[in-house]
């Protein structure tokens, strides 16, 4: 199926590393000049050489902090300039999770709550309020929210409250800038394998779904760049799970 992408321009934020990276690798694959930004100068561009040296496309690595508004302004500012426009928006920074067991109720804080709302929630609205305006004035743009299947499930309190303000971000964007040809849409993977995962890891993410095997972030990407293509035309303001059958709830 050609996605029709050539020739298109995308911000992947966290894309240094994990999904973020697989996502960037796999839309330069089908043609599109990305912009990767995340927080580490030279992870950015190891990997920004890497992926151009795969796919003779143009990657461009720019430093942001997504909990930092004029940092947010600048990155889209400098990406549209490098670029010549943007019509992907894929918002995937976020304070890494799962390294540490989640805390109890006692152990919350404040301070914990909005580090981690202000980068990944917050950060997503300002990218897209910082990107929205270059997909308004040519009538088409496609955001894709990463997000995550603690939306969906409790045992992380942080984590679930960020996971589900993201699905509300997105179906209020989605309504909002429709009319422009705008489509928005949330991912939730579940246990993703990246360069993080120990064989454990992998070998309890087998058991955990119903495909009996890991997904790893390709997968996941793969799932992304279809939303981000024009194909995608009839989902927008919804949730696609990508976590391979995980959890027994019924959502419909």
């Amino acid at each position: 199926m050609d996605l029709e992408l050539t020739g298109k321009k995308a911000i992947v934020t966290g894309g240094s590393r994990g999904i973020g990276k697989q996502i960037a690798r796999i839309l330069a694959q089908e043609g599109v000049d990305v912009v990767i930004a995340a927080r580490d100068p030279e992870r950015l561009e190891a990997t920004a050489k890497e992926i151009t040296a795969e796919t003779s496309r143009n990657i461009v690595p720019l430093t942001v902090d997504t909990s930092d508004d004029d940092s947010v302004k600048v990155m889209v500012k400098k990406a549209a300039e490098a670029l010549g426009g943007v019509d992907i928006l894929i918002n995937g920074a976020a304070t890494v999770g799962g390294i540490a067991p989640p805390p109890k109720l006692a152990e919350i804080t404040k301070d914990a709550v909005w580090a981690d709302i202000n980068v990944k929630v917050m950060g997503y609205l300002r990218t897209a309020q910082a990107a929205a305006p270059y997909m308004i004035a040519q009538g088409w743009g496609r955001i894709v929210n990463i997000s995550g299947m603690a939306a969906r499930q409790s045992g992380n309190t942080i984590g679930s409250m960020r996971n589900v303000s993201v699905a509300a971000l997105t179906k209020n964007l989605a309504d909002e800038l429709g009319e422009h040809g705008i489509n928005v849409t949330v991912v939730h993977p579940g246990g993703t394998v990246t360069e993080r995962t120990t064989p454990e890891g992998l070998a309890n993410m087998a058991k955990s779904n119903t495909i009996h095997r890991a997904v790893d972030a390709s997968d996941i990407a793969n799932v992304v760049v279809f939303l981000a293509s024009p194909k995608s035309v009839a989902i927008t303001g919804d949730t696609i799970a990508a976590g391979g059958g995980v959890g027994k709830a019924i959502h419909y």
